[in-house]
């Protein structure tokens, strides 16, 4: 009603308001809607996958430049790291939910609505945002000392996590602005976006490096410019976004005027976000818990069990891009009424996922002894210690790219619900009760983790896979609901 006495009151404005797509965009989205599905997921999901790749690349340069500070540097980045993805865990849902929400619109073919969808989630993040900001900084230190981090890593801890989380701002609008391009099926601009990102925050971890190799600055004060190189990095793709989001040559550009804070936008992403937050949220908190668990062996256990876990990146981060691309085109297909071809591409998708984990984990075994020891740096203790887990962790990699494909099918139909679930069974069930039991009541040690770390990644996947025999069974039976 208000939008349409606003049109009666300013015809031109209302005009300006309109919304077409670009002769590009419209061709993209028929691809989607209707092109070869395998050519289709390929064409959307490999520039994910080149970042997802890419960026499990520079997390590796990271960890190797943290190592060529010390132990408890990689030890304290890790930890922090993971505290960091539990705030994350905020704009994560919301992005999920919101590009939900925006691909069925999407797909639907109602434009005008995207771009109101679009303007009320940007402005819904930033609020948040800056509140989780204005909260974590205050509380850093005693944050810290509830989550158990080692005494000896808490004092330059508390001002690492300070400088770390002050980039959530950044990071906020960045995910959501990644978030909306997924929507339309634009992942091009997600990869380049990110590679800026990636490369800008590595070349300023590499003169961090020269700078104290060079005794121009000491240990702590540069661990402590690392969080600044992200923080740099974040806002070069913030003005990036900024930019695009507010020009006029965007279809879907901001506006405030455009926004809806209305109960048929809020409540249905409440209802998607919520559980995704929860998920990523707990899922986080529980690895702070392993961390704090593993840290009672030794704090370099927990930078070891953060390598293998990068090292295990290399055959999980492939097909999570893949995943991403399948959320999308699922609920861009949904929101054209298309269900028949929804699932095919869950199909093709989880073929490809298999087919990549068992390719890069052929590699990654092959190779094991040489890329421990690079991050080893020569400390024999430490690359026992990386061993001892990631021997165990890297057989897991086939059924967590089953884990991957499954979620995208749920991200997709928006049962975020259903993913939740799963996500807090793999680690409260199957991660850290194992790991406690192990560590209690066997002699096993460090090797203990990286076990935890099989069962979990393991058995979540054949959960999973079962989970999706049952939900497709019951969508094709018109039990499962899947309209927003």
């Amino acid at each position: 009603m208000e939008r349409e006495q606003a049109q009666k009151q300013s015809p031109d404005s209302a005009a300006q308001d309109a919304v077409t797509l670009g002769e590009k965009e419209a061709r993209r989205r028929a691809m989607i809607l209707t092109g070869e599905p395998v050519k289709t997921i390929f064409y959307i999901a490999l520039p994910l996958v080149f970042y997802n790749s890419l960026h499990q690349v520079f997390q590796l340069i990271d960890t190797i430049i943290a190592a060529n500070m010390s132990a408890g540097v990689v030890s304290t980045v890790s930890f922090i790291g993971q505290i960091e993805t539990m705030l994350y865990a905020i704009g994560s849902g919301l992005s999920v939910g919101g590009s939900i929400i925006i691909s069925r619109s999407y797909g639907a073919g109602d434009m005008q609505k995207v771009r109101s969808q679009i303007s009320t989630l940007f402005f819904t993040c930033i609020v948040i945002g800056a509140v989780i900001l204005s909260l974590a900084i205050p509380f850093a230190y005693p944050f810290l000392r509830l989550l158990r981090m080692p005494q000896n890593l808490i004092a330059q801890g508390t001002v690492y996590f300070m400088l770390a989380i002050t980039g959530i701002i950044f990071q906020f609008i960045n995910t959501i602005y990644l978030a909306i391009e997924k929507s339309r099926g634009n992942t091009k601009t997600i990869m380049w976006c990110n590679m800026l990102v990636m490369a800008l925050k590595t070349v300023l971890n590499i003169v961090v490096i020269t700078l104290m190799k060079h005794g121009l600055t000491g240990l702590n004060t540069a661990m402590l410019l690392l969080p600044v190189a992200t923080i740099t990095a974040q806002a070069s793709l913030t003005a990036v976004a900024l930019c695009n989001l507010t020009s006029k040559k965007n279809p879907f550009r901001l506006s405030v005027r455009a926004c809806t804070f209305k109960k048929t936008f809020l409540l249905p992403l409440t209802s998607l976000s919520v559980p995704v937050f929860l998920e990523k949220f707990i899922f986080a908190f529980g690895k702070v818990i392993v961390n704090s668990m593993c840290a009672s062996m030794g704090s370099t256990v927990v930078g070891a069990l953060g390598v293998s876990n990068r090292l295990g990146g290399f055959s999980t981060n492939p097909p999570a891009g893949f995943q991403e691309a399948e959320s999308s085109l699922i609920s861009q297909n949904l929101g054209n009424k298309n269900l028949n071809r929804a699932l095919g591409i869950f199909y093709r998708t989880l073929i490809i996922n298999l087919c990549i984990a068992a390719a890069f984990f052929t590699i990654m075994i092959t190779f094991k002894r040489t890329i421990i020891m690079v991050f080893a740096k020569g400390d024999a203790a430490f690359a026992a210690e990386i061993d001892a887990i990631y021997t165990y962790e890297c057989w897991d990699s086939v059924l967590v790219s089953i884990n991957a494909s499954v979620m995208g099918l749920l991200y997709g139909f928006g049962k975020t619900r259903i993913s939740m679930i799963l996500n807090v069974v793999r680690l409260f069930v199957y991660r850290i009760s194992p790991l406690f039991l192990l560590m209690h009541f066997t002699n096993i040690g460090i090797p203990a983790v990286g076990i935890a770390m099989l069962i979990s990644n393991g058995a979540v996947g054949i959960t999973s896979g079962i989970v999706a025999i049952w939900f497709i069974r019951n969508v094709k039976r018109g039990a499962a609901r899947f309209e927003l």
